[in-house]
Order: C-alpha cells, then structure tokens, then sequence
C-alpha cells in the first residue's frame, strides 16, 4: 500500500483507552517500502496488518521475517503522537535475524549480542517532522521501553523491553 503524499498526512489517532482504532504509518528504510494501515480495531490487533507490519520489518539483509511485538507498534503509534508527527517512521532496522545480527555485533559498533531486535521487540527509527534529540527525549518520557540515542548514525533505538536508557556517541 502506498502512502498518501506529504500534503496529505493520515490523520493522527490516539493509542488511549477508548479509543476505536489505531493506525501506523511506516517506510522500510533499505527497501523503500511502505505501508499504512489500522492495525488495531475495538481491542484487536488485525492478524492480516501484523502480519503486513512483519514484512515490512523484515531482516533486510536476509529476508527473514518475524512476528512483530504489538507492543512495540503500539509503542511506535503513541511516539509518533507525542512529537505531533505527521510522516511515517523511517525504519532503519526492525527484525534482525541471529545470523544478520552476530554479524552486526561483530563488524559494527554498538550492536548488542543478545539484541531485542531478534525478538521483533525493537526498531531503530528517524521521523522526517522531527529532530533526532526531540525524538529521542520523547520515546524516554514515555517510559515504555528501552531507549538508545545514535546520533552520528543518525537513529534513534526504541524497543518493549525493561525501561532503560543508553546513547552512543
């Protein structure tokens, strides 16, 4: 599914209770896929969007795909609000397969052995509306997860994991 042009932003619903239904908006950053769509509906997350979601997040160097953690896009979806952001999040990773993932431990600073990412828990992510510190500070007020701030390669980690916080310089 292709996204409506920038002059055309999807309008912002809330990820609270009561509310009916919650939308996201992504890009794959390798690939330049992208994708929007509810993927939450009277207390349901929809199997067939979670499962698009999935795809999209897969292991780009591989192709791998996993089931992604609800939790990390309803994290995504109350991140986005909380910047009044009106692009989709450019997803510089999401799924990483164990292989792809030693291999990034390996040859790339860090990189965590045991990364949530292998899990379908994390996204390394950069909002075009919004700057890379204010993404970052607000993805720690929301006390949702872990939180890394890459700023020299330009991403900003979030994850469902415990609350904890990093920056790598």
């Amino acid at each position: 599914m292709r996204l409506p042009p920038a002059s055309s932003p999807a309008p912002l619903v809330p990820a609270q209770p009561g509310a009916r239904e919650r939308f996201i908006r992504l890009v794959n950053a390798h690939t330049g896929e992208e994708f929007q769509s509810v993927y939450w509906r009277d207390g349901t997350y929809l199997p067939d969007t979670m499962h698009q979601v999935s795809n999209l997040l897969r292991d780009h160097l591989s192709g791998d795909t996993h089931p992604i953690d609800p939790r990390l896009i309803d994290l995504l979806g109350d991140l986005r609000q909380s910047v009044g952001s009106s692009e989709p999040f450019q997803v510089i990773s999401g799924y990483r397969s164990p292989r792809t993932n030693a291999w990034m431990h390996r040859h790339q600073r860090g990189v965590a052995a045991h990364s949530l990412h292998m899990r379908g828990q994390a996204a390394d992510i950069v909002l075009a509306d919004a700057d890379l510190y204010s993404l970052h500070n607000a993805a720690l007020e929301l006390g949702e997860g872990g939180v890394g701030y890459y700023p020299r390669s330009g991403f900003v980690h979030v994850d469902t994991g415990a609350v904890r916080e990093w920056a790598f310089e």
